[in-house]
């Protein structure tokens, strides 16, 4: 059964910095290209980050554009965001997604699974 789970929001001051991890289970994490989405109420689901499913390229909106990185470790079946200088307007439930192939996407409709999603809030 393929599955992803997110992990690692949280509470965090402006400027401060959180990582979040996506464990892939259930199927070849390397087959698939990823990327990261958030969501914050009233909003709809933006792409944050996508990449490739080698890792050879990135793709990150002007908005998270030299904040956060992605990166995924195929051996481990994982995917991060290490997202830095966070900001109030970051916060938002993040999602990992995937969808079979090389090339990622940054529309939502461009991904086949999704994970459950994790909470960040960045608040003084």
């Amino acid at each position: 059964q393929l599955q992803l789970v997110e992990s690692g929001g949280g509470l965090v001051q402006p400027g401060g910095s959180l990582r979040l991890s996506c464990a892939a289970s259930g199927f070849p994490l390397a087959d698939y290209a990823t990327g990261w989405f958030r969501q914050a109420p009233g909003t709809e689901r933006e792409a944050v980050s996508c990449i490739t499913s080698s890792g050879e390229t990135t793709i990150y909106p002007d908005s998270v554009k030299g904040r956060f990185t992605i990166s995924r470790d195929n051996a481990k079946s994982t995917l991060y965001l290490q997202m830095n200088s966070l900001k109030v307007e970051d916060t938002a439930v993040y999602y990992c997604a995937v969808v079979r192939g090389y090339y990622c996407s940054d529309y939502a409709w461009g991904y086949e699974y999704w994970g459950q999603g994790t909470q960040v809030t960045v608040s003084s």
